[in-house]
């Protein structure tokens, strides 16, 4: 907002009696802001747009603890960031060419990706992991529950994390929870070839305005996070092309059971 107003961090910080310091540190979500002052920025950046200051002026209103703080200083931050965007979310679509997507994830196949990690990890966290992961995925149960899409490649429902029976009993969990109302599993198979990108899972988080959409990609040193305009569009591409080539949802239940014979 103070970028597109063309105002530096200097006037922020004049009008609002702060340090300059302190407006880069609420502008990257290290520090708090109260609604007053986020309505009083808004209305000198010369916003009118009443959605997106509502929106931003609800995130800055005191609340309760969030479940996935009881992670914090035990689990990487970025792993909490996920987790928050996700309850934030409205709408939710993924692609995954290696991985089981992590809203679809059972307990088994979550302790196996731990135990795979370089690094190795510790039993203990290996354990917090799957206790975060299976927590997350309340927001495909939740009232309202969000909009939920993923686009799974055949090669993440081959790899066979934690063995024949783990995967079975993941693929059978796949075939339950897709027939959910507000989620659609959808499956690339082999055989439709070529894909674009660089194969990284991407998860497009839609948020209760445009303007705090995000798309968060995995990578080796862990999560990213992107809301430029042009990357938001490179990526939606991605997932755009998974859905014009992937089966339907029908389609796809059969294709993940025939995998469980």
């Amino acid at each position: 907002m103070r970028t597109d107003a063309g105002e530096t961090t200097e006037f922020a910080a004049r009008l609002l009696g702060l340090e300059r310091t302190r407006i880069a540190n609420i502008e990257s979500g290290v520090r708090v802001i109260t609604p007053e002052r986020v309505r009083t920025l808004a209305c000198n950046y010369d916003c009118r747009d009443e959605a997106y200051i509502n929106a931003l002026a609800a995130m800055a209103e005191p609340r309760p603890k969030d479940w996935w703080e009881t992670f914090r200083g035990q689990l990487p931050a970025g792993l909490l960031d996920i987790a928050e965007c996700e309850w934030h979310s409205t709408v939710i679509r993924t692609g995954s060419f290696l991985h089981v997507p992590g809203l679809l994830q059972t307990d088994g196949y979550v302790r196996a990706v731990g135990n795979a990690a370089l690094p190795p990890l510790s039993p203990h966290e290996v354990e917090l992991r799957v206790a975060m992961r299976m927590q997350r995925q309340q927001v495909l149960h939740r009232e309202p529950p969000i909009a939920y899409t993923a686009y799974i490649h055949e090669a993440a429902l081959r790899i066979e994390f934690g063995g024949v029976k783990s995967m079975r009993t993941q693929l059978e969990h796949l075939c339950e929870v897709g027939q959910l109302d507000n989620v659609e599993i959808r499956v690339l198979p082999f055989s439709s070839g070529a894909f674009p990108g660089a194969g990284q899972a991407i998860c497009d988080i839609r948020g209760v305005v445009p303007q705090l959409d995000t798309v968060q990609l995995d990578t080796a040193h862990g999560p990213a996070f992107t809301h430029a305009p042009s990357q938001l569009d490179k990526y939606r591409s991605q997932l755009d092309w998974m859905h014009s080539v992937s089966l339907g949802p029908s389609a796809s239940r059969d294709f993940i059971s025939a995998l469980t014979g």
